[in-house]
């Protein structure tokens, strides 16, 4: 790992702080993780390894990617702002998920690269994964469907939200 590893992995995870905080729900702060990891994958992917399971690789990661970004969606507080707008704020499971994503992701890197890469070498022959390439292929489609899936999970609930308070008395939203 490099100093371009360690700072993209760490702002990854630092994604939780806005999070945590809570924000109303705007272009700015929707479009900031999915730049984060496009620019990522810019960086990172220079190829689409497709023999052997690398597909299933691909796969599997970009399905566990989804689950943990529609989870931490699911277990965001969504509350309607007083100009009608939604505010979204994670809580402990919300962010117990994203960093379990990201963190999970930095260190399969720090382990592969720090003693690992042995264990990792033999479960890929094992298993018919064909190159180092492709264990980050899989990981960027990971933190890609993580970060896609919450945003499209927050933002459709929050639709569903401002949409029904719109429909509904005053005194009956949650402010």
């Amino acid at each position: 790992m490099n100093i371009v590893d360690y700072i993209v992995s760490i702002a990854l995870i630092l994604l939780v702080i806005p999070q945590i905080r809570g924000d109303k729900l705007a272009m700015a702060n929707a479009i900031r993780p999915v730049v984060l990891v496009a620019a990522a994958a810019a960086y990172y992917l220079r190829a689409f390894p497709t023999q052997g399971n690398d597909v299933v690789l691909d796969t599997l990661l970009t399905l566990l990617g989804i689950a943990l970004g529609t989870s931490c969606a699911l277990t965001t507080r969504l509350t309607v702002a007083a100009d009608g707008g939604a505010f979204a704020k994670a809580g402990v499971a919300a962010a117990i998920l994203w960093v379990i994503g990201m963190a999970g992701r930095f260190t399969f890197e720090y382990y592969a690269t720090h003693g690992g890469a042995q264990s990792v070498a033999n479960f890929s022959i094992k298993h018919q994964i064909t190159s180092s390439e492709e264990w980050t292929t899989a990981l960027i489609f990971m933190a890609l469907a993580e970060v896609v899936s919450r945003l499209v999970t927050i933002r459709t609930r929050a639709r569903l939200l401002t949409s029904t308070s719109r429909a509904l008395p005053a005194a009956e939203v949650e402010a």
